[in-house]
């Protein structure tokens, strides 16, 4: 097999180690990799299907090789397992004895020979016996746990909180790869006419059913197309695209985002204020602030205005009641981006969610202050976790007496999602994020 080939297997266990060990964001380690190594052409495809595939199923994976280890090996040992057998069992294209060699020669590389035969003996059983059959396993959170490599607390979690059957919906749909989504800014141009040119540079797109400014990338990363480059589209998903639509904006408003970066929201609600009124947009850190401020440059927007501030302590920088909307996407666990973060699954625990709950709380109490009367305050999360969405949003209106719950506007699609002026959104429905909005009014007091 050539070096470009055994480069992808190579820089797949750099990545896979490095996620493991310190548990590093894969995406921005993938990015970095691609780069450095120079991988090109259909291997970046390759490489990404190795890396994301063989994190999304690795219970699965491992409960596979179980049978055929019987002694305690090294982790890069187990990782290069992992990813030669993720490709003996899902990906049709490759025969299996080029995946055995390349395991084999990576192994002699990176170790001795006695663990090149141990490697070659492991992965030539597999492919002699099969894998063992999940149908074993009697115990159905178990079960689910490991045909869909999602840890045992949280399957336990959502089987309580959602039903077994939704959370098997769930989990399956976390193992498959998100459709590529941008959204269209609607200032400078219209969804047709990006479709139109896009399908030109030869990309196959189509419109999102589920907004007015959404497409869907068929075939083709947008992100390295013209029509982004000229500050046409923004790469955004779906349900993320839900949020702007819910906030009811009118020309002319001053508007708050509470934890904006990269932006993707900041952006949207700024383009649908026409160029009119402002979006002040706050995040903790100026790095991340520099995206904002990128992103906004890029789509030729002027009405954005950034500051590095801690949304927990807002109420020192503005004034009460100074903004017509306020929007608090807030810190959460992600639970709700599995298929695009699937690293996201082992390093979260319990212990995050009940203190990400008390943070949220922080935030929107501080918000809330700065609501005008008659105003809207919108909370949403990336996450399908019910003590910090339902949770949240019920202590909220708890201790904020001042707030109702307001109708949200959003699209035929979406509505029968809805209930109670909240909608949860789960990856299974439409293929989006897993995403939670609620939206609270102010009372105006002068009315009543």
């Amino acid at each position: 097999m050539g070096n470009k080939k055994m480069n992808v297997r190579e820089s797949a266990l750099e990545i896979l180690e490095a996620v493991e060990k310190n548990q590093a964001y894969s995406n921005l380690l993938l990015n970095h990799v691609i780069e450095r190594n120079h991988i090109k052409g259909p291997d970046i495809g390759l490489l990404t299907e190795i890396t994301y595939g063989t994190l999304q199923r690795k219970f699965t994976l491992d409960y596979y090789l179980k049978p055929f280890i019987n002694k305690k090996i090294e982790k890069w040992v187990q990782i290069l397992l992992r990813l030669s057998l993720y490709q003996m069992v899902y990906l049709d294209k490759i025969p299996d004895r080029a995946i055995i060699f390349e395991a084999v020669e990576i192994a002699k590389k990176r170790g001795h020979r006695g663990i090149a035969g141990m490697v070659n003996g492991v992965l030539r059983a597999i492919q002699r016996n099969g894998v063992p059959s999940l149908d074993e396993i009697n115990d159905p959170i178990e079960r689910i746990a490991i045909e869909t490599s999602h840890p045992e607390w949280m399957v336990r979690r959502w089987s309580e909180q959602f039903g077994i059957k939704k959370t098997k919906e769930m989990c399956e749909a976390n193992l498959n790869a998100p459709t590529q989504t941008a959204r269209v800014n609607t200032m400078v141009t219209t969804r047709e006419m990006v479709i139109d040119k896009l399908e030109n540079e030869g990309y196959e797109v189509t419109p999102s059913p589920i907004t007015p400014e959404g497409i869907r990338s068929l075939k083709g990363n947008l992100a390295h197309s013209k029509a982004f480059a000229e500050g046409l589209i923004t790469v955004q998903d779906e349900s993320s695209m839900l949020v702007a639509n819910a906030m009811n904006i009118k020309n002319d408003q001053i508007i708050l985002d509470c934890c904006a970066a990269p932006g993707g929201k900041t952006t949207h609600i700024a383009e649908k204020l026409n160029g009119t009124g402002k979006v002040v947009a706050l995040d903790l850190h100026q790095h991340k602030i520099k995206l904002i401020d990128d992103n906004a440059k890029r789509l030729g927007l002027n009405n954005i205005e950034t500051k590095v501030l801690d949304s927990r302590k807002v109420t020192e920088h503005f004034p009460k009641n100074s903004f017509d909307r306020v929007l608090v996407d807030a810190p959460c666990s992600g639970l709700g981006v599995l298929r695009k973060k699937p690293d996201i699954k082992y390093s979260k625990s319990l212990e995050d969610i009940t203190s990400l709950q008390s943070i949220q709380q922080a935030i929107l109490q501080q918000a809330a202050q700065l609501v005008k009367p008659g105003g809207l305050l919108i909370y949403s999360t990336c996450t399908v976790d019910k003590i910090e969405n339902e949770g949240t949003v019920n202590q909220f209106l708890l201790t904020s007496p001042e707030f109702e719950t307001s109708p949200l506007q959003l699209t035929e699609t979406i509505n029968p999602f809805v209930e109670e002026n909240k909608v949860q959104i789960f990856p299974q429905d439409f293929g989006g994020d897993g995403f939670f909005i609620a939206c609270f009014k102010k009372r105006d007091t002068d009315k009543n």
